[in-house]
Formats: structure tokens, sequence, C-alpha cells
């Protein structure tokens, strides 16, 4: 089962930062979760903050392997992103911190590497975002929405079955 996940979080990784929220979707049911970590607040030029944490992030991450084991009936969930290599990493370590494991295993797949392969252009790992059709606005599960309906629309423009 394919889980699309976007995760918004203040400083660049894990160990020199904070995961505030996380949001992840399905495929092909679209059935979401969101997961929030930190109050964030704003500065006067609209920069994020780090806010006050919210208690039990334990549970936000229990709770979000609960939701991955029902959406994906028991089979291996597969974690897809527009950035895998930002957004995987702090969805591992809260795994890990929290709950000493990761469901999603060790690996993601990342969608601009999937579009440029059905182009056969490897540089070519922007043009499918135009099919967003939800806004991008760093609400973490309206982004992954978006993605998945950029994927779906990518499928059907190349004939491509899952």
């Amino acid at each position: 089962m394919l889980i699309f996940v976007d995760c918004e979080a203040i400083g660049k990784s894990p160990s020199t930062g904070y995961l505030t929220e996380f949001g992840a979707v399905s495929y092909p049911k679209r059935e979401t979760f969101y997961g929030k970590l930190y109050k964030v607040t704003r500065d006067s030029e609209g920069n994020k903050a780090v806010g006050e944490a919210l208690p039990h992030p334990e549970k936000v991450f229990a709770d979000f392997e609960l939701w991955l084991k029902k959406v994906c009936h028991g089979g291996r969930p597969v974690f897809v992103s527009d950035n895998p290599a930002f957004d995987w990493q702090w969805i591992n370590d809260g795994f890990h911190k929290h709950l000493q494991r990761n469901p999603f295993g060790h690996s993601a797949r990342r969608i601009s590497d999937f579009y440029a392969g059905l182009t056969k252009d490897f540089s070519n790992t922007q043009k499918w975002k135009k099919w967003r059709v939800t806004p991008h606005d760093h609400n973490p599960v309206h982004d992954s929405l978006g993605n998945i309906e950029a994927f779906s629309t990518m499928l059907d423009e190349f004939g491509v079955e899952l």
C-alpha cells in the first residue's frame, strides 16, 4: 500500500530541529492521518518558530502505526513523498525514538524519480507538480493529497496501472 507523507519541521534534521506536524494519505483510497507534535508560532515576519511541545508524542506515533495497519490491511506500507530525503528522516526518527521500530522499513519512494522514469528523462523531475489540485499550502495533509492527485493524473497520462 502506498502511503503519501509530508512533514513540516523547524530545522534541517532531527538532530538540529523539531518535527512539528505530519500528514499521511493512503493510495488509492485517500484515507488521511494527521499528527501534530508542536504548537507552532510565527514571528512578525511570518517565519515559523517552535512553540509549545504537545504532550505524548509517543501516542501520536502509536496512533500513526495503528492507522497504517488499518489502511494497509496488514500489508507493508510504502513511504512515498515529493522529498523523501527530508520527510522520511523525520518519520523514521519519530518512530524509532518513540516506538523503537519503523513500519516503513529503511526506504522510501520519490514521486519525481517515478515521473522522470516515465518520461525517460532523468532530469525531468518537476513538471508533474502541475497536476496537483489541492493547493500546496504546507498543511501536510493538503500537500500529501495534492501529491496523490498529481500521481493519479501521472498514471492516467502514461497509461500505468498499479
